[in-house]
């Protein structure tokens, strides 16, 4: 029998607040007793059995189907039936937890129970951000970590619940949220490692982007943000969690310990911080729709409230000039990187919120009426390919593909990213910008590229900022759109 921490019985609630205590103290207590384990055994003691913890979990029992109406997509269960979730990380995700705990008492009119599941923590998901215990291990000591405490395990964290192909087993309850608490903590740790950041600083509204130029224009722009004292935003976060607070504002506990690494990360991060974090996160996906998927699979456990693509694109129009924009309204899935989690006859619509808030940007931004911008932004379908030379290919197939769907523009990245807004339930909009025509004989040069740069990036980036206040100040509960939920849903949102 494993050595397990003290046994904290389940208890029933009617307040989101005490139920969130008690995830908390759950989390808190199941974590600090592995950690100390784990301390020990690196300083030598080898415990006599096996030690485990595992996470807290929330359950709603209800037998009708009846719920008080909503105008939210999320928040209420289907029918009659047992649903439970396991969760981490419960300071972190405090705000989103207890409103989505609100919403199922709100709705149901039941109790909700906490306790503590079967789920078993791997013990490097529960150690501090900053430890690296397991490195002072030898061979030897490392092979017996393995026979004393649980290492992830991939079987508990796949993506079934959001695909759509997750099965219960007999007397299994139905899911409440599309992650469980295993698959939620290997996203965190892989956040960590791809953009140089913690979780922590991820804000709720990101910008994805192919091009260094706009993290170069985000930063000066998060720069200027922290010398004004005035500013919305209070903090401005680079790679390696190096913090600038605003003009006036103190420093926190915890921004010392930052470093700018001497090499950047894969996919870096920036993160322009706003009070409940609405604010901005930028991140340098680079190139292709394997960089998209993996960085959209990550971000998308900590449920932000929409993520826009702002990137460039090969014009396919005789009409179009450098430095006009695309408005992605469709997508044509050439990408293949998601074609096991869904499927390329699966629709991605586009979201009204999403669209009318970029169209409204590039008006304000480029200070064009509306009856105008067809001048400078088209609205159409978008292919995303993973075959980066496709001119190259013999023949005409491609172009005719892309004559026949309507297409106005190429790139790699953004039906991917828009695919996975739509698996994960996040809203997702693309904005991308012609870099070059190569079916019009304009491919990229150096000269032409520099200047188009200079001439589009600080627009482009300023339009997906202002669509992001836009969008803000909309209200972010009719960014959640009916449109992105299945038959059988999910209550958390």
């Amino acid at each position: 029998m494993p050595q397990t921490p003290p046994f904290i019985a389940p208890t029933r609630h009617r307040n989101a607040d005490q139920a969130l205590a008690q995830i908390q103290r759950i989390y808190a207590e199941q974590t600090a007793y592995l950690r100390a384990a784990m301390q020990a055994f690196v300083a030598g003691t080898t415990p006599a059995q096996p030690v485990r913890a595992c996470y807290p979990f929330v359950r709603l029992h209800t037998s009708t189907v009846a719920r008080a109406p909503t105008h939210l997509a999320y928040g209420f269960v289907q029918g009659p039936g047992r649903y439970e979730t396991t969760l981490t990380c419960p300071d972190l995700f405090a705000h989103y937890y207890r409103e989505q705990l609100d919403l199922l008492l709100r709705n149901h009119g039941v109790e909700l129970e906490v306790g503590t599941s079967t789920q078993p923590i791997p013990v490097y998901f529960a150690l501090d951000a900053d430890d690296t215990l397991e490195g002072s291990l030898d061979h030897e000591r490392r092979l017996l970590l393995r026979d004393l405490f649980d290492l992830p395990d991939l079987t508990a964290m796949d993506d079934g619940i959001a695909n759509g192909t997750w099965e219960p087993r007999a007397g299994e309850a139905q899911p409440l949220a599309l992650f469980t608490a295993p698959r939620v903590d290997y996203s965190l740790q892989r956040l960590r490692h791809y953009t140089g950041t913690r979780p922590e600083w991820f804000q709720n509204f990101v910008l994805f982007t192919n091009y260094q130029f706009y993290i170069d224009e985000f930063m000066r722009l998060g720069h200027e943000e922290m010398r004004n004292p005035a500013s919305s935003y209070s903090a401005f976060v680079e790679p390696g969690n190096v913090v600038t607070r605003r003009a006036g504002a103190a420093a926190q506990a915890g921004d010392e310990l930052g470093r700018a690494p001497a090499r950047l990360p894969q996919m870096p991060a920036y993160h322009l911080v706003r009070e409940g974090h609405g604010g901005i996160t930028m991140v340098n996906i680079g190139v292709g729709p394997a960089n998209a998927k993996t960085i959209t699979d990550h971000v998308a456990v900590l449920r932000p409230h929409a993520w826009l693509m702002l990137g460039h694109c090969a014009g396919l129009r005789t009409t179009q000039q450098l430095g006009d924009y695309v408005l992605a309204h469709a997508y044509v899935r050439e990408d293949h990187v998601l074609d096991e989690e869904l499927p390329p006859w699966v629709p991605i619509p586009a979201l009204a919120e999403i669209q009318q808030a970029l169209q409204q940007a590039v008006a304000d931004v480029a200070q064009v009426p509306e009856s105008e911008l067809k001048r400078i932004m088209r609205t159409g379908t978008v292919a995303s390919t993973d075959n980066r030379n496709w001119e190259l290919l013999p023949g005409n197939t491609p172009q005719r593909r892309f004559s026949q769907s309507r297409a106005v523009a190429l790139d790699m990245e953004s039906a991917t990213i828009a695919a996975n807004g739509f698996r994960f339930r996040v809203p997702y909009g693309t904005l991308l910008c012609v870099s070059d025509k190569p079916l019009h004989g304009e491919i990229k040069l150096p000269g032409m590229a520099n200047h188009f740069y200079r001439e589009r990036v600080d627009q482009h980036l300023r339009i997906g900022m202002r669509a992001i206040e836009l969008l803000r100040a909309g209200g972010v509960a009719r960014l959640h759109s009916r449109k992105l939920r299945s038959f059988a849903e999910v209550a958390f949102q």
